[in-house]
């Protein structure tokens, strides 16, 4: 085993990131909206001891083009609550962790702080949350509450619409971390005999007040077992590099190399030092899209067949590899050595490439002394590695 353990993460979205995927023979598109598909792919997941998977969510319906919804009926449209996905698999499995995406723009922290405390509660201390920024208009309208112009990168108000964003999920992470601290660990006495079930001197009000939120608390959900469940970001630029540097656990992100991975992390562990946490441990995991196969031609061929039916080469903003378990084992082994913690795998299409990760990465990377061969820790801060926080309110 490496001196600094290799971390591994599975990104699930509906048949696979593939917009094809679902033509596949061993998909399963008609299972897609069961509670027994997410099963059979976390539980597999878990099979091959990776630390967490994460669940792919969104506001509006999906589509191939990333500004505004399209008219397309070949690609996979509709899905389920991540949050609820997670929290049905999670009594079915027992060591994995359980990572729901939630778009934090349009919804209420208060209302996330206590579905992921009972994810918490439900996976036995398991949970985190992904928290995504949606700037979109035709999103904003589904709400009615706000309005967004529309947008392209090359819109000079696109900054300036994305740093306060960006800002107000940073907002968001403060007020779910006071929320899950707002009861202290032995708030609940649930002494019978005396009749006191709880101590009132115990929960706090967070008396939150910010630009984006003002939140008095305290939360109605007991303090979650892991303390805090993990917050994940994905980031792709500097902004969101500063989101994750200053608010999030775990953040992921979409290197187009190592060197590359190199300049990522640098800026992350600036934003995290001018947050001054420079001494608390936070994983970047690289994002890959990954098409497995026992050889490169194969895996080759089977991309561009996907690419055939899908009508355009598949694009990402993540890097593509196409290939054999031991040449992701060397692309991920590379990124280590850049400074990353390891990586968020995407499978291109389910269950065949997370199959090849757990049955043909893993045993991969064990060969090479790179990862666990048995899961060692029972929550999914001690898998990262991450302590128990303490409680900002408890009187010490």
């Amino acid at each position: 085993m490496s001196a600094s353990p290799l971390h591994l993460a599975v990104a699930l979205d509906g048949a696979g990131w593939h917009p094809a995927a679902w033509r596949e023979p061993d998909a399963r598109p008609l299972d897609l909206l069961t509670a027994q598909y997410w099963l059979d792919l976390v539980q597999e997941a878990e099979r091959g001891l990776l630390d967490l998977v994460t669940i792919e969510d969104g506001l509006a319906i999906q589509s191939a083009d990333a500004y505004r919804p399209d008219e397309r009926t070949d690609q996979v449209r509709g899905r389920l609550d991540a949050v609820l996905i997670a929290s049905r698999v999670a009594p079915l499995t027992e060591r994995i962790g359980l990572v729901p995406t939630a778009v934090v723009t349009h919804t209420e922290p208060f209302h996330l702080s206590k579905a992921i405390a009972t994810l918490d509660y439900v996976s036995t201390g398991r949970a985190g949350v992904q928290v995504r920024v949606s700037l979109k208009e035709h999103e904003a309208r589904l709400f009615g509450r706000r309005s967004f112009p529309p947008l392209t990168p090359s819109d000079p108000s696109a900054a300036a619409l994305i740093e306060e964003g960006f800002a107000e999920a940073a907002d968001y992470v403060e007020v779910l971390r006071r929320l899950w601290d707002s009861w202290e660990d032995d708030a609940e006495i649930r002494d019978v005999a005396t009749g006191r079930f709880v101590d009132r001197e115990k929960l706090h009000y967070i008396d939150f007040e910010g630009r984006h939120f003002s939140v008095r608390g305290p939360s109605i959900t007991p303090r979650p077992p892991q303390g805090q469940p993990v917050v994940a970001a994905l980031a792709h630029q500097a902004v969101p590099f500063e989101v994750v540097g200053s608010s999030a656990d775990l953040g992921f992100v979409t290197p187009r190399d190592a060197a590359h991975a190199a300049e990522i992390l640098a800026e992350i562990r600036c934003a995290q030092t001018a947050a001054g946490r420079e001494e608390e441990t936070l994983h970047v995991l690289g994002d890959v899209v990954v098409f497995l196969d026992e050889d490169d031609a194969t895996a080759r061929d089977r991309k561009a067949r996907l690419d055939d039916l899908a009508g355009e080469e598949l694009r990402s903003d993540a890097t593509v590899f196409t290939g054999t378990p031991a040449g992701l084992a060397d692309l991920i082994a590379e990124w280590q050595q850049a400074g990353l913690s390891g990586a968020r795998l995407r499978p291109a299409a389910l269950p065949h490439d997370l199959t090849a990760i757990t049955r043909g990465l893993v045993p991969e990377l064990q060969a090479r002394g790179l990862f666990r061969t048995a899961y060692e820790a029972d929550t999914l801060r001690g898998l990262l590695g991450l302590p128990r926080p303490a409680n900002r309110y408890a009187v010490a």
